[in-house]
């Protein structure tokens, strides 16, 4: 839930480093994150992708939409892992910090000609396409560029995977992929096949966000190893590759564990390689997609307490509400998905008892709710600093300015130094797009 070098004693520190004094230099609301653990879990799951499939281990592509920054991309690049980008800007970024475009993968369900264009002139490795209309817009592209372009299809495998709906990312009834039940992903196999400036190269798949269980991921591993047999008795040749994206769930409450890599790594290569003796289908290259496994736990959001009021409810029970100087703008999941976040005081120890209590935000909406129900010391005052784990994932890179609110900055922490790596907005950076 806390990074490694977070320490919860009498005040909350980060590799040594006060909230007080965080809050006193960096000011609030801010994100902190944890440079030594993001490394260490980014190596973490590379480690264990090897470990499992050796030397079919193929890249650990970091999913930059759960948080970027040319700083972060910078950290990938060092650790020599890939990266995967759903849009123009995640490419820029990514580019930006150096990464070598062949540890580029791209991504989205809509990709504009431009951005095939930019992703095709820089010599990204693999291009992930997503529909009919995409393979012809990749293979024109291509073809006037002068290169074929390696390409994997993105399969929508039929899985209810037991996550909330809207993270949801395999069955049928979704905007990503083509379906392997309905056909449309043989039809899409057929039609790459006609374009010479594509080179097929295997399939993608990624099944949906914040999963815990592994039945989902062996129930993948056995639709994909089966229709890489179907494709090996039709054209008699074997794909070379397959992605089985991320969405390996993380701790955000005391009860939680995260997924740990070396035991997901385990279960997935156990269940490939049983259904590819079974095919008699050599290893493909298995290459995975993680983010909020890696960035999630590394982060924290640090605020200032600003009211505190006790609003009686239609039972005669009463609830405090703590309101904060962020909110949904900073952090939209509890909103959007219902997610579950905990708090703690971060600038001091209370013994005081605890009561039934909501932590919301300063934004002009009912739901603006960071935590629902949450028993916390009844001596809460305005001007205490509450500290909130595991928001690296989801909540600077999905940040708004409603209400016109400045973004937080993000402040980078390693070895006793702290250090802005995105900027605070300013109200004038709000003004400077108005014309």
């Amino acid at each position: 839930m806390w990074s490694s070098s977070v320490k919860t004693g009498s005040e909350l520190s980060i590799a040594g480093i006060t909230a007080q004094q965080l809050a006193n230099e960096f000011g609030t609301p801010t994100f902190f994150i944890d440079e030594a653990d993001f490394r260490a879990r980014a190596l973490a799951w590379h480690e264990a992708l090897k470990a499992a499939f050796g030397d079919k281990a193929g890249t650990v592509y970091y999913a930059s939409k759960a948080f970027t920054c040319t700083e972060v991309a910078r950290w990938i690049k060092d650790l020599g892992i890939g990266i995967d980008v759903s849009t123009g800007g995640e490419m820029a970024v990514a580019l930006a910090g150096g990464i070598d475009p062949k540890k580029i993968e791209v991504h989205g369900n809509n990709k504009s000609i431009a951005e095939i264009e930019k992703a095709i002139s820089v010599g990204v490795e693999t291009i992930v396409i997503d529909s009919m209309y995409e393979i012809d817009r990749v293979a024109t592209v291509a073809a006037k560029a002068g290169k074929v372009q390696r390409v994997l299809l993105r399969l929508t495998p039929g899985i209810q995977a037991h996550t909330h709906e809207s993270i949801s990312t395999a069955h049928e009834d979704v905007k990503f992929g083509f379906s392997i039940s309905s056909g449309a992903a043989w039809a899409a196999i057929t039609e790459v096949h006609t374009h010479p400036s594509l080179e097929l190269r295997g399939f993608h798949a990624h099944i949906g966000s914040q999963i815990f269980g592994f039945e989902s991921f062996e129930i993948l591993a056995e639709r994909f190893v089966a229709f890489l047999a179907k494709y090996r008795d039709e054209f008699k040749k074997e794909l070379p590759e397959l992605d089985l994206g991320g969405g390996y769930g993380i701790a955000y409450l005391q009860n939680e564990v995260s997924v740990d890599p070396f035991e997901a790594m385990q279960v997935l290569a156990t269940a490939v390689k049983k259904h590819c003796t079974a095919f008699n289908l050599q290893l493909p290259t298995i290459s995975i997609e993680p983010g909020r496994a890696i960035v999630g736990p590394t982060m924290f959001t640090l605020y200032e307490v600003g009211t505190v009021k006790a609003v009686t409810l239609e039972n005669g029970s009463q609830r405090r509400y703590i309101s904060v100087d962020g909110g949904m703008s900073d952090n939209i999941r509890p909103s959007l998905y219902g997610a579950e976040y905990t708090a703690i005081i971060a600038n001091r120890t209370s013994t005081a008892k605890k009561v039934s209590s909501r932590l919301v935000g300063k934004h002009c909406e009912t739901g603006d709710i960071i935590i629902r129900e949450i028993d916390s010391p009844e001596d809460i005052v305005p001007g205490d600093l509450l500290a909130v784990p595991a928001t690296g994932a989801y909540g600077r890179s999905m940040a708004s300015n409603y209400n016109h609110v400045p973004r937080p900055s993000v402040v980078a922490v390693k070895d006793g130094k702290a250090r802005v790596i995105v900027r605070r907005e300013s109200i004038e950076d709000l003004l400077a797009l108005d014309i």
